[in-house]
């Protein structure tokens, strides 16, 4: 194991045993939901940078994977929309967070009259190597875990996850990410990587590891800022600014024209017809928006048309859509 991993183990072996707070800070509200009760030790061991819970991903009881389970707070809430025995997995490398994260469990069934422990069924297990077998898995979900890795590391691990998942199964995932180049000693302190920090990638170089590894649809749910590393405390020449960002990767086919990428871009035809229809299986109605992923968007931009708008990215697609 790289030096990297074994810092990881011990980071989080120490934020098992004693909660964290401030060791990682999701950047969104936690989900408020119907008769769910939260223990309180689960919620200050909420290690992300975001949610991976979206319940339009969580219809019809799908089987669920959580790899680095934290103290178990998205696991309890993925158990609310699959309430059968062993429908959410939760796999980990560290055994003193599985200990702490299943006695967070326990206590999450003692306050919820409709919540049973063995809703979910954690597992010791590597990123790198899960122990499962092929196409079982609908959903799968991570938080602040995969950017520790080094490049070839974070493949494995998209690898591992694309092979568990069935067809048109879906990727979860919430990361830090840099569009600034990260300093080299950074990127190699073990303890900056570990904490989530000096992992971070362009999100660019992130969506193409994902087509890469043969996701045909992206969709980028939310961005927004994280941390910043002051270049006086970390000696660098710049402030390095760190965005969080969430993710659904679904595994169906990459089109032959590339991958459909959903930014939140819209398009809007404003002309004098009824509709618009570009005879390439996109119909825009008079003044009614329509999502659109960004290579729709390049080729309507193309077209020069005054009476079509198409939106900037706003990095925040709920659904919908032209493919």
């Amino acid at each position: 194991m790289s030096n990297y991993l074994d810092e990881t183990q011990l980071l989080y072996k120490n934020a098992a045993t004693e909660p964290d707070v401030g060791l990682c800070c999701t950047t969104n509200p936690i989900w408020q939901l119907p008769e769910l009760t939260i223990p309180n030790r689960m919620l200050q061991m909420n290690y992300g940078c975001g949610s991976t819970v979206h319940p339009r991903d969580l219809v019809n009881n799908p089987k669920i994977l959580y790899v680095g389970v934290g103290g178990g707070l998205e696991l309890l809430q993925f158990a609310y929309f699959n309430r059968n025995r062993g429908a959410v997995v939760g796999v980990d490398s560290v055994d003193e967070m599985l200990n702490a994260c299943q006695e967070n469990i326990i206590e999450a069934q003692r306050v919820n009259d409709w919540f049973e422990s063995d809703y979910i069924n954690l597992v010791k297990g590597n990123a790198l190597d899960l122990n499962l077998a092929d196409q079982t898995i609908d959903v799968a979900a991570q938080n602040c875990l995969f950017n520790i890795f080094n490049s070839d590391d974070l493949d494995k691990a998209l690898t591992e996850i694309y092979r568990v998942l069935k067809p048109n199964g879906r990727l979860v995932l919430s990361d830090p990410i840099c569009e600034q180049k990260m300093p080299q000693k950074l990127k190699e302190d073990d303890r900056l990587r570990a904490a989530c920090l000096s992992g971070a990638i362009p999100l660019n170089e992130y969506l193409q590891k994902l087509v890469n590894i043969g996701f045909g649809t992206i969709e980028i749910r939310a961005k927004r800022p994280y941390r910043v590393l002051a270049s006086k405390k970390f000696d660098t020449l710049k402030n390095i600014t760190i965005e969080s960002v969430e993710i659904c990767a679904i595994k169906d086919p990459v089109p032959s024209d590339g991958p459909c990428v959903f930014t939140g871009r819209s398009a809007i035809y404003f002309g004098d017809e009824e509709f618009y229809d570009d005879k390439k299986g996109h119909v825009l109605f008079n003044n009614q928006p329509l999502s659109i992923c960004d290579k729709t968007a390049t080729m309507l931009e193309s077209l020069n048309k005054n009476d079509i708008y198409v939106s900037p990215s706003d990095w925040n697609y709920d659904g919908g859509g032209c493919c």
